[in-house]
C-alpha cells in the first residue's frame, strides 16, 4: 500500500497529520475516540543489514493510557475477538502471543487491557 492510499483509507474516519519515524519515508497518525493509529512506509535499511521495504511497513494501534482499565469505545477486531473490548489476559489466552507472525500484542499493566497492537509487513 503506498503512503497515499494508507492516508485516503484513514481519513474517512479520523484527521490524518503527518509524522516521523526514523528510517521511514513517510509516516502519519490519526486520533478516534481513544485510540491513535501510527503508519509509516517506504523503511530503508541504514545498516545494510537487511533489505529496503517499499510500501506500508508497519500499522500501530495505541490506547490511551487513561482508558486502559476499561474496554475500547471503538472496536478493533482480528479473528473475530475484539482486541481492545477484553482483558489483555483472555485475549492472549484465545489468540496467544505468536499465532499471528507479525501482530504484536502489547500490555502496559498487568490486569489491564491491551495498550498497543502492531502490525508489520
Amino acid at each position: 500500500m503506498s503512503e497515499r492510499d494508507a492516508q485516503w483509507a484513514v481519513a474517512a474516519l479520523a484527521d490524518v497529520r503527518e509524522t516521523w519515524v526514523c528510517g521511514a519515508g513517510w509516516a502519519f497518525t490519526a486520533r478516534y475516540d481513544g485510540l491513535e493509529l501510527l503508519a509509516y512506509g517506504d523503511a530503508r535499511d541504514r545498516e545494510g543489514l537487511g533489505r529496503d521495504r517499499p510500501g506500508l511497513a508497519s500499522v500501530v494501534l495505541t490506547r490511551c493510557r487513561e482508558s486502559l482499565a476499561s474496554p475500547s469505545a471503538v472496536p478493533v477486531v482480528l479473528d473475530g475477538i475484539d482486541l481492545f473490548g477484553y482483558p489483555a489476559a483472555e485475549v492472549v489466552d484465545v489468540l496467544g502471543l505468536d499465532r499471528y507472525p507479525g501482530v504484536g500484542l502489547s500490555v502496559v499493566l498487568p490486569g489491564s487491557y491491551l495498550s498497543e497492537v502492531r502490525i508489520s509487513a
